[in-house]
């Protein structure tokens, strides 16, 4: 079996030094180069070229998000991020994400060399991971609704109209930028409330849900413990917090909670599937999409035991056919779909 071909690309020599010798540690993996901008890297692209690039976004000559979308409008390669967790380097890794990276690493701007030798089991995990990914051509630019846009974001709707009854959570990981992008951009503003896990670091998510509300007709923030869920507002997990759906009334509500981790994550999918299986029941629907493990699956086949109707994203549209798989096999799924046609069944779900 060959072994992984890894680029780094990075303009810290230090950087590369290290990243090279923990690369080194691991007998599947064969570290191609390691340079210090894209230039450079695309001439060593012609001589091989890598099943995993590990890209900074701050270079000379070529920044990576740049580099980023050239190498997926070319040839969709796996990408994995190594950036400084800043909230401007926050921002731009989300739209690194979006552009087509599979995964992102954070890196410390002090202590860099001792962070990334301890850090070394899950780096290299990463590498696998993001080996095993298909990543997809990204369209360039955001898909908008050809709607006009009449008064910006929904108002608040009176709690008790039927609507407010009926929610959609999502679930998703490895690829789920991108692909609840393509989803929430295609919903109206009388779409159900819906609730959001996606795997993503502590600190991202808020920079994820604002880049989504500029390009969506949905209102769509990060959740705060109490957050109302209404039609038309999409609310995303904080990273590093739990999140639960609660009811009081006709009314329901999110819980942001802190917790251990559930299936190696926080926030958990099954953590959320689960509370809206209990406090939604019949009236949610539960859609599962691209990502890495199986958190989210048992979750899904609690909805689906309590009444829900329940979506997997099918294989050829999954960046990493991971999650859905599991819920399939559990016989949680009462559909399997294509990415592009989940708006369409969410915007049915609205009656």
């Amino acid at each position: 079996m060959s072994r992984i071909g890894v680029l780094v690309v990075d303009d810290s020599a230090v950087v590369r030094q290290v990243l090279t010798q923990v690369l080194a540690e691991d007998p599947a993996i064969e570290v191609l180069a390691a340079v210090a901008d894209p230039i450079l890297a695309t001439e060593r692209m012609r001589l091989r070229w890598p099943d995993v690039i590990v890209l900074d976004i701050e270079m000379p000559r070529m920044d990576g998000i740049t580099f980023l979308k050239k190498i997926m409008q070319e040839r969709p390669t796996p990408v994995v991020i190594c950036s400084t967790l800043t909230t401007k380097g926050a921002e731009t890794t989300v739209q690194a994400l979006s552009a087509g990276a599979v995964e992102v690493v954070t890196k410390p701007t002090i202590g860099l060399k001792d962070f990334l030798r301890e850090s070394q089991r899950d780096f290299l995990r990463v590498i696998r991971s993001a080996a095993a990914t298909k990543p997809r051509r990204v369209a360039t630019g955001a898909v908008r609704r050809s709607e006009p846009q009449l008064t910006g974001k929904p108002a608040v709707v009176p709690a008790n109209l039927k609507t407010t009854e009926r929610i959609v959570a999502i679930g998703t990981s490895t690829g789920g930028t991108q692909a609840l992008e393509e989803v929430l951009t295609q919903l109206s503003r009388v779409c159900p409330g819906i609730v959001v896990v996606q795997h993503m670091p502590e600190r991202f998510t808020a920079a994820f849900a604002a880049r989504l509300n500029s390009l969506c007709e949905v209102e769509v923030r990060e959740a705060q413990n109490g957050d109302r869920v209404i039609p038309g507002r999409a609310l995303i997990a904080p990273g590093g917090f739990h999140m639960q759906l609660r009811r009081s009334g006709a009314q329901y509500h999110v819980e942001v909670v802190d917790g251990p981790p559930v299936n190696r994550h926080r926030p958990s999918v099954d953590v959320l599937f689960r509370s809206v299986a209990k406090h939604a029941g019949p009236n949610a629907l539960g859609i599962i999409m691209t990502g890495m493990g199986d958190d989210g699956a048992r979750g899904l086949r609690d909805m689906h035991e309590q009444g829900a109707h329940t979506i997997a994203q099918d294989e050829d549209s999954c960046v990493v056919y991971g999650m859905p798989k599991e819920a399939v096999k559990l016989g949680a799924a009462d559909e399997i779909v294509p990415l592009a046609h989940i708006p369409s069944s969410i915007m049915r779900f609205s009656g």
